[in-house]
């Protein structure tokens, strides 16, 4: 490239030339092409029925069925064969019942199954620090191992899985079914797509309720019931979501709340972009949550709880987002969602981002007179810093040879009696990138802070890289604290990063209704 200009034709012309490369030397060298495909794929293919495990097995019980399922349709996109039970099957001195899915290793794919479905250890040693002993981040994250993101329950096996096994050759659908001769519906607080079913329902003008407590065998805490009279809308949403609207014999009504939909603002900055405001948009869309993008001028203005009950901080620095100038004096520099930390003094006053010190009152008024304000990963920090929270992060700031965990998955306790985590498991996974952990100073207003999600204390790690694990032990990982009328609901970690972490989206959609 000579130099000068750079446009979006350049950009356009050179992913052509790219495309017409790579297709030039597969049809002058076609035999060659082919030839060494097929030696990889029968190399994996007979190392994979030499390895250990022999086969990963996806259970028909699990937390979220319908992710589970989300699952063995992406591993299918992406050409794994993926077998099913028709009866039961055994393995290992265990018995599966019928519907189990099994993913082999003696396939092409090994090499990406074992990446995407076994517990993994990013390697700790003279290659992977510097000289000094300092780890060095690796190109992404530590791990990718796609079940611990999502939820699921994969159990590895150590020898071929025995039973009429039946090869998918499509995705899984799932439709959701309507009891019949019920007073009344419930349908499952555990699963992500209950919450596009509750929007669905509520777009229709649907009365749902939350239920808090129940003493009915057939509904947990977090559960929704909906009353008589709306079948057809159920169906229609059974039909497009997958869930399941279960007849109840008699409405539940004590224990539990009215749903409402709540009016939701996320930040959108203006210099720089932020990936995971990005992401979290896409996210909202696709489970029908209606939101609308909030800039600098309108938080500024004030009066936000006229328009919004909640409002979302993406991640990024405290600096991106108040459009100053970083410690230092710098410039600029990136932050926690990929933009600039600071503004250029040269840029036009058009052309800066950020919400200043009028923007920041105006987010105080606005918690302060009853809305709640949702920060993710970095942006918790602005909350911490400008709500003078007695909150501190216990790793930031420290030498990465104290601490590093860059993109691991950890074990992490979950409250599910807090509204916040209603539907999650008691225990499981979370994803650790570029986050925070956090402890409470003892003040006499600890009563307005609940830990939602902490640490245990011992054996964090499950995937990844984790170095200085005794810092994190017993501490918090989301918290809700009580601010005026309102709250603040700070994510140490991000619940949503990629749109991938299914197993902790429900944390994040629990903060965005009522």
């Amino acid at each position: 490239w000579p130099g000068g200009w750079w446009r979006l034709r350049d950009i356009v012309e050179r992913q052509k030339i790219s495309a017409w490369a790579v297709l030039d030397i597969a049809a002058r060298n076609k035999e060659t092409v082919l030839w060494n495909a097929y030696l990889k794929a029968k190399r994996q293919t007979e190392r994979g029925a030499q390895s250990e495990p022999a086969a990963y097995v996806i259970p028909t019980a699990q937390h979220d069925p319908l992710t589970a399922v989300k699952m063995i349709n992406r591993l299918l996109v992406q050409g794994v064969e993926v077998l099913q039970a028709r009866k039961d099957a055994t393995t290992n001195g265990a018995t599966y019942p019928a519907g189990t899915y099994v993913v082999s290793l003696a396939q092409p794919k090994m090499g990406l199954i074992r990446y995407l479905l076994g517990r993994t250890f990013y390697p700790d040693n003279e290659w992977t620090r510097s000289r000094d002993g300092s780890p060095m981040r690796p190109y992404d994250m530590a791990t990718d191992t796609m079940f611990e993101f999502m939820g699921v329950r994969v159990d590895p096996v150590d020898e071929p899985v025995k039973g009429d096994l039946q090869k998918l050759t499509g995705p899984v659908p799932t439709v959701g079914k309507v009891g019949q001769g019920g007073t009344a519906y419930a349908f499952d607080g555990r699963l992500n797509d209950s919450f596009r079913a509750l929007n669905m329902l509520l777009e229709k003008g649907v009365a749902v309720r939350r239920v808090d407590r129940s003493s009915d065998p057939g509904v947990r805490g977090g559960d929704f019931v909906v009353g008589p009279g709306s079948e057809a809308v159920l169906a229609s949403a059974a039909k497009e979501t997958g869930v399941d609207f279960t007849a109840l014999r008699a409405d539940v009504k004590q224990g539990t709340h009215d749903m409402k939909r709540l009016r939701l603002g996320m930040y959108q900055r203006y210099r720089g972009g932020n990936m995971d405001e990005g992401w979290t948009r896409w996210l909202l869309e696709q489970y029908g949550f209606p939101y609308t993008s909030l800039f600098d001028a309108e938080i500024k203005k004030g009066d936000l709880n006229a328009k919004y009950d909640v409002i979302i901080l993406p991640d990024d620095s405290t600096a991106a987002i108040t459009g100053e100038r970083p410690a230092g004096g710098a410039a600029g520099g990136p932050g926690g969602g990929g933009g600039f930390g600071g503004q250029a003094e040269s840029a036009p006053p058009e052309y800066r981002s950020g919400i200043g010190r009028d923007g920041t009152d105006a987010l105080k008024a606005f918690v302060e007179k009853g809305g709640t304000l949702v920060t993710l990963g970095g942006a918790s920090n602005f909350a911490i810093e400008r709500f003078s929270l007695p909150i501190r992060d216990v790793v930031g700031g420290r030498p990465t040879k104290e601490f590093f965990c860059p993109g691991s998955t950890l074990h992490a306790i979950f409250d599910n009696t807090h509204p916040l985590a209603y539907g999650m498991p008691a225990e499981g996974l979370l994803l650790f990138w570029n986050s925070q952990a956090y402890e409470i100073a003892p003040t006499d207003a600890n009563d307005k802070y609940d830990i939602v999600v902490r640490f245990p204390e011992r054996d964090l790690l499950q995937s990844g890289w984790l170095i200085g694990e005794n810092l994190l032990f017993k501490k918090a990982a989301l918290i809700s604290a009580k601010v005026g009328n309102g709250r603040i609901v700070l994510f140490g970690f991000r619940p949503q990063p990629r749109a991938t972490t299914h197993g902790t989206f429900k944390l994040l959609f629990n903060a965005l209704v009522q």
